[in-house]
Formats: structure tokens, C-alpha cells, sequence
């Protein structure tokens, strides 16, 4: 009997192990779901080349629909004909972002590591001099990119690295050294001239991910990039700049991000320290972080600890 009764508890002190085990099982496999800042599901950003001289058009554009802007300058060529001017450009671009482009926008790609270095650090230092503050990020010139230029340009300062592989989506990237945009702005209208009609397919393409992307209910980040002097003194394509810019615009579900600004937002909620069960969450980051656990909204302090439920 008293051999029965010992059988009889161990199986339900196993049977309650179990069931703890199985609630922490469940508890754990709730994902965590990034949020960007405010708690927003959408994030835009605007990012433009070269530092020409149409940027002053541009700009006065995106401030008149409150739009912030990142645009990656080759230092060396301002001050020359049809570019900025070194001394205005940190009143310019109050407000948007400034990053590297390259010191004279070479293609990268062939160039010896020493040139890659020199090419990057000196755009850097000449933008921060102008600029008054850290360049942290950069555009490679052409798109052109590879390993060799991935490894000369770790170690310089730089976070993030634009190209112009557009992706046609709108993921999150996970490698902000091979960062892929969404779009380059109207996509390939104009790509081919004097073909109206496939203008029409690409301007409506371009329309359509713009749609999708207001649209969706789903975590998105649309990335388009461009450059200034593509619209040139054609007011047609002024006029279409700001009809895209008009969409995007005033919308209380975007987070409006300059490219380095989500670049650190994204990092703060990776280096956030969950509990075992998820049940705490420490953020040890200067930043507040949004995320969402089965459907309930979070948000985190830096340097603050918080209780998450697992209802």
C-alpha cells in the first residue's frame, strides 16, 4: 500500500512538472514583434545622392509636407559647378540627415582597399567639419558594392550602407552594411526614352507599392531613393514629385525616420534583455522601444525594467 501510494504521488509530481514545463514552453514561443517609434507599424524613409544643386528644390519640397530626408553627399564635388555649396549645406538640410557618398563617387568596387578607405574617411570627416556632427552612414556610389568594400569600410565609423538593389518589398533589413531600398522614386519611368508606355507600367508599379504600403495592417518600412537632378527644370516631374510626396505625407501611422534614426532604433530593440519567460524586459539603450507581445502594446524607457504578461 504504502508502495502504491509513493508510485501514486511521483507520478503527480511528474505530471505537475510537466504541465509547469509545457505553460513555460508556451510562454516562451509568444514571439516578440518590433514596433517602431509611438508604436507605429509603418516606417518611411527618404533618401537622395550626390549633393546637386536641384536638392535645394527638394528640400524646400519635403519641409513644406513636414517629410524628413537622408542625402548622401560626395564632399569633394561641392562648391563645384551644378553642386551645393559647402556653406550652406548645414543650413540646407536642418532637420534631415547628412551621410557619406563617397569623396569623389568612384565605383568602389574597383579600387584597392587603401582607396576605399581614403574615399570613405575623407567624405566623412569633410560632412562632419561642415555638418557639426558624427556621419555614421553612407551610400555607396552606383550601388556598387562587394565584399572587399563590406571589410575595408568596417572599422570607419560607418552603421549603415545604402545600395540600389531594389528589393519591391517592404522588409526590414537585417545586414544595414548591404542595405537594400524598396524603390528607387517612379521606379524605372524615364529609364528608357521617349517610351511613354512604359512609363505608364512603372509610375503605376511605383503607385501601387505606395497604395500597399498605406494600406497594410503588417510591420513595413518603405525605403525610397533617388536623386535630385532627376526631375532636373522639368516641372512635370516636379509636379509628380510632390503628388508622391503629398500621399505620403501628414499620416499619423508613419514614422518618419532618417535613415541613421532607424538604423539605432532597430539595434535598441535587438539589444533589449528579455526574462527567461519573457515575463521582464530590461532595455539598456538611451531609447524607447515599442514592441508587441499576443497582441498587447509595450513600450520600454531607456535604462528601465518592465513587467510583460503572458495573457
Amino acid at each position: 500500500m504504502k508502495k502504491q501510494l509513493a508510485v501514486m504521488l511521483a507520478s503527480i509530481v511528474l505530471l505537475a512538472a510537466k504541465a509547469q514545463t509545457n505553460i513555460a514552453k508556451t510562454q516562451t514561443a509568444v514571439p516578440i514583434e518590433m514596433l517602431f517609434p509611438q508604436g507605429k507599424t509603418k516606417a518611411l524613409i527618404l533618401s537622395f545622392d550626390d549633393g546637386r544643386a536641384e536638392d535645394r528644390q527638394l528640400v524646400q519640397l519635403m519641409n513644406k509636407y513636414g517629410l524628413v530626408g537622408t542625402f548622401h553627399l560626395n564632399s569633394n564635388k561641392l562648391s563645384t559647378n551644378g553642386y551645393l555649396d559647402k556653406a550652406e549645406i548645414k543650413s540646407l538640410f536642418k532637420g534631415h540627415e547628412v551621410s557619406v557618398h563617397s569623396f569623389n563617387h568612384p565605383s568602389l568596387s574597383r579600387l584597392s582597399k587603401i582607396d576605399i578607405v581614403y574615399e570613405i574617411v575623407e567624405d566623412r570627416k569633410e560632412l562632419e567639419r561642415l555638418m557639426g556632427y558624427p556621419v555614421r552612414g553612407m551610400a555607396y556610389p552606383f550601388g556598387n558594392t562587394n565584399e572587399q568594400v563590406i571589410d575595408a569600410i568596417k572599422g570607419l565609423g560607418i552603421e549603415y550602407a545604402r545600395t540600389v538593389g531594389d528589393t519591391y518589398n517592404f522588409s526590414v533589413p537585417t545586414d544595414f552594411l548591404k542595405w537594400q531600398p524598396t524603390i528607387h522614386l517612379f521606379g524605372k519611368t524615364n529609364y528608357i526614352p521617349n517610351d511613354t508606355a512604359n512609363d505608364r507600367k512603372e509610375l503605376a508599379q511605383f503607385y501601387k507599392l505606395i497604395d500597399d504600403f498605406i494600406n497594410t495592417k503588417e510591420l513595413v518600412l518603405l525605403d525610397v531613393w533617388g536623386h535630385s537632378w532627376e526631375m532636373g527644370n522639368t516641372q512635370t516631374k516636379w509636379d509628380e514629385t510632390e503628388r508622391c510626396f503629398k500621399l505620403l505625407a501628414n499620416n499619423s501611422a508613419i514614422y518618419y525616420a532618417k535613415q541613421i534614426e532607424l538604423v539605432d532604433y532597430i539595434q535598441a530593440f535587438n539589444n533589449l534583455k528579455f526574462s527567461v519567460e519573457k515575463t521582464m524586459v530590461y532595455n539598456p539603450s538611451a531609447i524607447t522601444v515599442f514592441f508587441k507581445k499576443n497582441e498587447k502594446v509595450y513600450s520600454v524607457a531607456g535604462g528601465m525594467t518592465i513587467n510583460v504578461t503572458n495573457e
